[in-house]
Formats: C-alpha cells, structure tokens, sequence
C-alpha cells in the first residue's frame, strides 16, 4: 500500500512540485506535459498479461528499455525537449523503484 502510495506520488504530485518551482509561469501547460509523459505506459498493452504486479517495467516493455531511457535522459539536455525528458525521466525512476 504504501509503495503504490510513493509510486503514484511521484507520477502525479513530484510533477506539479516541479511545474510550480522551475516553471512557475506556465506551471499548468507543463505540469500537462509531464502528466502527459505517462503516455509512454501505452507500451504495457503489447505484454501479455498486460498487467503484472510481479514485473518490472524498466527494460521489459519497448518504451522502458535502457536504450530508450538514456535517449529520455538526453532530453533533458536540450531545451525544446528539456520539460519531456524531464517527464520520462521522473517516470522512468517511479516505474524502476518498483522493480526494487
């Protein structure tokens, strides 16, 4: 219970700390992008079961595997594509906390 409670903090309250302390302006349209980010879970639907408690995410699924994180992390990098890297980042690192 509380770990889902962690995970889900992370994937939804961690992104408005961020929009509202980095971004505070438009903190609305980027605390949209990086829920928007979670997107990237569509990928869940090519496994099957398309849900499984007992498995980790994080290099399993197309979206999380480690080629397609470190292509996230260089998001981060450039500002056109900083506020998403930002969001796959957090979300890769909540899925991954669940593979502990």
């Amino acid at each position: 219970m509380l770990q889902s409670i962690f995970h889900y903090g992370l994937h939804f309250v961690v992104p408005l700390f961020i929009a509202l302390l980095f971004f505070r302006k438009h903190w609305i349209v980027v605390y949209g992008i990086l829920l928007a980010t979670m997107l990237v879970d569509l990928d869940h639907l090519l496994a099957y079961p398309i849900f499984d408690p007992n498995r980790c995410s994080i290099g399993f699924h197309p979206l999380h595997s480690y080629w397609a994180i470190g292509v996230y992390v260089g998001f981060v990098f450039f500002r056109k594509t900083r506020i998403v890297g930002i969001g796959l980042v957090l979300h890769m690192i909540a899925d991954g906390l669940d593979c502990l």
